[in-house]
């Protein structure tokens, strides 16, 4: 592939779909993906979302691991105010010594959920509140290292400890993932998925400011993309419609699985509705494979990103695997 490709999953549960069903359909999608030339496959974490059956990263990654051969297989992200540093730092050096060199780390602050959802994660609201995201992944890169320093914690180690934590990206939506990636020499990927912020100036801005490091010696930036690809515009148009309901939904506090296009296309929309629809609509890159490869270049010159990460989302999952199988095709020639 000309621009390296990557795919970012959030297990999508359409109408009448299970759970299992949902992640049965992610792994023949992985599986594809792999065969296909993709660099890496991110599973997200989000919590009390009827469409999102990715919660816990990690069982999703080992799954995707064992079925797959050469394609990397990371978080995109664990939420880490969610989690014990501690514990973020076991699961993943776990996978890391079954899966030698694939798994990534991708570290975000958000909840990736509501309020009162994080409430419960996190157990207090003294948490919920906290402004200590520098410390826990300060934390999480010492459980990975091994605690050499002064540190509460000595004496704790983080097993299995004959392998070193995977590679940490660290994701976010502001100046602020992407400065403080810089600054510890860490990868960064930016949320264009659902951020309506331009991703130039924290992309660029990561790149000027990066400060090589034991982890990286060059920045590696990754832009995360909301794409739909199919044969014709039309069809493009009409498959990427059901999402736009999601977003318009889920906004207004009415969270629902992945609506069919039939449904999607018929909804009464009101004028604010139509409006959350449109600005939804204006994040995602949807067309044929020749358009897509087209707005995806353009993006990826203009923000200076080394692999363009897709997540794409239909009611149909043989309609996603296909949009992902056209775009490998479109870089491909």
């Amino acid at each position: 592939m000309t621009l390296a490709l990557s795919a970012l999953d959030l297990v999508p549960v359409s109408n009448g779909m299970s759970s299992g069903q949902a992640v049965a359909h992610s792994l023949a999608l992985v599986r594809e993906l792999d065969r296909l030339g993709y660099r890496r496959v991110w599973y997200a974490e989000h919590h009390n979302m009827p469409a999102i059956a990715s919660t816990t990263p990690a069982s999703l990654i080992a799954l995707a691991a064992q079925r797959t051969e050469r394609i990397r297989v990371g978080s995109g992200g664990v939420m880490l105010p969610n989690h014990p540093p501690l514990a973020v730092a076991e699961s993943f050096k776990l996978l890391e010594s079954i899966y030698p060199g694939r798994i990534d780390l991708g570290i975000g602050r958000a909840p990736g959920t509501d309020q009162v959802t994080a409430l419960a994660l996190r157990r207090s609201r003294e948490a919920l509140l906290a402004d200590d995201f520098p410390e826990q992944l300060a934390e999480l890169m010492d459980f990975g290292a091994g605690l050499q320093r002064a540190h509460p914690f000595v004496g704790v180690t983080a097993y299995p400890d004959d392998v070193p934590l995977p590679p940490i990206w660290l994701l976010g939506s502001s100046d602020f993932s992407s400065a403080l990636a810089a600054k510890l020499g860490l990868g960064f990927g930016f949320a264009a998925h659902f951020s309506p912020d331009r991703p130039d100036r924290p992309m660029l801005a990561y790149r000027r400011e990066f400060k090589a490091s034991e982890y990286l010696s060059a920045p590696h930036a990754i832009l995360a993309v909301s794409v739909i690809c199919a044969e014709t515009t039309a069809e493009a148009e009409r498959l990427a419609s059901s999402m736009q309901l999601v977003w318009v939904r889920l906004r207004s506090g009415r969270p629902s699985k992945i609506p069919s296009p039939e449904e999607a296309l018929s909804y009464p929309y009101s004028t604010q509705e139509a409006a959350a629809a449109q600005g939804y609509r204006q994040l995602q890159i949807v067309g044929t494979p020749d358009t897509v490869r087209e707005r995806l270049e353009a993006l990826a010159a203009r923000t200076q990103a080394d692999e363009v990460m897709v997540t794409t989302v239909t009611h149909d999952p043989v309609a996603r695997l296909r949009s992902y199988q056209l775009l490998a095709g479109a870089f491909a020639s």
